[in-house]
């Protein structure tokens, strides 16, 4: 029997996506990311912030690079990798966990930068229109 390994995050870039390309010219992005947890426990609100390491590649890790910056709000499928390396310092060998992304979905809205300039201080008074989508009424509402 085979095992599985999937990840699926839901969380806010830490950091905009660092886009390099390797000697063959396949891109690569790195960002982390940040997932929270939420409780309640005796009357106080408790939160805990765990950080992951993603990898992208190719047409995906360009499109990161793009269109992603710190704080966006993003969805990532893939899986866990652990990759190692000799430190030329201390001679030891180093270990890290990261994800390798296979799906990646942007979700929430771009930052103000990312979007055509005559559209960003419209889509800040009125987000439909900015898509061209009408903008409901309280008759419209159908409940």
């Amino acid at each position: 029997m085979s095992g599985v390994n999937k990840v699926i995050l839901l969380g806010r870039l830490g950091s905009a996506p660092d886009l390099k390309y390797t000697a063959a010219g396949v891109a690569v992005a790195k960002f982390s990311l940040a997932t929270s947890e939420v409780w309640v426990k005796d009357g106080a609100k408790q939160e805990e912030t765990t950080w992951h390491k993603v990898v992208v590649w190719n047409k995906m890790a360009e499109n990161c690079a793009k269109y992603l910056d710190k704080g966006r709000q993003v969805y990532v499928e893939g899986k866990i990798s652990v990759v190692s390396w000799d430190d030329k310092q201390t001679g030891k060998k180093m270990y890290a966990t990261e994800i390798v992304a296979n799906n990646v979905q942007f979700l929430g809205e771009p930052a103000a930068n990312q979007r055509p300039p005559q559209q960003q201080q419209q889509y800040a008074q009125d987000p439909a229109s900015s898509y061209g989508l009408p903008t409901p009424g309280l008759d419209d509402i159908p409940f």
